[in-house]
């Protein structure tokens, strides 16, 4: 089978993404886990499906780089409705379904997406860190030194720690420096630090506005591994964030035809 692909970046974040507003196509877990391999296949941290669906724009399918259906993708998104837009699916406003539900999103000229996000209600707070669902679950910690920080080590150690081993957890570790939130994230599914993890950030700007360390009261600066992202919101109580938007640069790299 020849498939035509269409390869697309988020701040780092990369992924492959497929028009399948057809219905044709359908990949196997090993299909999916080829097509992401960085080695063999395309490479990229996940795989997306762009398809049709009653009364929205499209809908998004998602998979990780493991090759199993995963939770919401915050970066993914915002380069699925650019590519929704290099289709002709939408001008410069989506509106789309999700595992998570439904969400909305605008672009501007110069590819800059910003996306609605689903709203936090609950955020647990532990001794030394913070835990929450931001579309998918998050594991928040402050270090000193986040740049020097082995990440990929001491990711998997919590990831895979007796609470979160069976359905797993993403790790985000974060330091204040200057004005920004460096945030670096190990991602589950990927099973390696990411250069960016949409709901990850989002996850962190929530947590430094709860301690009172985000840039202002409704947004957050953010600076991961593979560009500069912004988080917008609204506070209502202690744990209650809404109207919750991710906001940064997509990119198309290429497009192709690869054999399966």
């Amino acid at each position: 089978m020849q498939l035509q692909f269409y390869k697309y970046q988020g701040t780092g974040n990369d992924f492959v993404l497929i028009d399948n507003r057809k219905n044709t196509i359908e990949l196997n877990e090993e299909q999916l886990k080829f097509l992401c391999n960085r080695r063999f296949g395309i490479g990229a941290d996940g795989l997306m499906l762009l398809e049709l669906e009653p009364g929205v724009d499209f809908k998004m399918i998602y998979f990780n780089s493991d090759g199993k259906p995963s939770s919401m993708c915050g970066n993914g998104g915002r380069c699925i409705t650019a590519f929704a837009k290099q289709l002709g699916v939408i001008t410069n406003k989506a509106k789309f379904i999700a595992v998570d539900g439904f969400h909305e999103a605008i672009i501007d000229e110069h590819e800059i997406v910003s996306l609605k996000m689903q709203d936090v209600k609950t955020i647990e707070i532990g001794n030394d860190f913070f835990y929450l669902n931001t579309g998918s679950p998050h594991y928040v910690k402050f270090i000193n030194d986040v740049q020097n920080f082995d990440v990929v080590k001491n990711g998997k150690e919590i990831r895979y720690n007796k609470r979160f081993a069976e359905e797993g957890t993403n790790v985000n570790f974060i330091e204040k420096i200057n004005d920004e939130l460096v945030v670096r994230t190990y991602e589950r599914g990927v099973e390696d630090e990411t250069f960016s993890c949409g709901t990850g950030v989002t996850a962190a700007a929530l947590v430094a506005a709860l301690e009172g360390i985000s840039n202002s009261k409704n947004n957050c600066l953010i600076k991961t591994l593979g560009g500069n992202l912004e988080v917008m919101f609204e506070k209502v109580l202690t744990q209650n964030f809404y109207n919750i938007w991710l906001k940064g640069p997509t990119q198309k790299v290429f497009e192709g035809i690869i054999n399966l």
